[in-house]
């Protein structure tokens, strides 16, 4: 069965954002990997120094077939620095792995699907 880490901001940290509709849109998302026999997790991180040993475990946790670096973590500019270590951290911790970048919380499958 392939696996697909999605790692995302958690919406909860996430100023003026509506965090359940962002949460609902993930767990659909996650139902259409489960649909389909891909076994999906999510890490939601934070723009903090908390982000990288949470990432670091759940990369290690497995060998990936697909990281989904969602697009809230890559498009806007003050972002960037942090997708940079995101992007590293994949290189080092799961080398394995594709990488595929989504354009929305429900675009995940699709950008997964391209590399698996």
């Amino acid at each position: 069965m392939p696996s697909v880490l999605i790692v995302g901001y958690d919406p909860h940290s996430i100023p003026d954002s509506d965090a359940e509709a962002l949460l609902k849109q993930l767990d659909q998302e996650m139902a259409r990997f489960e649909g389909l026999g891909i076994s999906a997790t999510a890490a939601l991180v934070t723009a903090d120094e908390s982000t990288e040993p949470a990432l670091v475990a759940q990369l290690a946790d497995r060998p990936w077939d697909v990281v989904v670096i969602g697009a809230g973590v890559r498009t806007p500019e003050p972002a960037l620095v942090q997708f940079e270590r995101i992007v590293n951290l994949v290189r080092r911790y799961a080398p394995q792995a594709a990488v595929a970048f989504n354009t929305g919380p429900d675009t995940s499958v699709e950008a997964a699907q391209r590399w698996i």
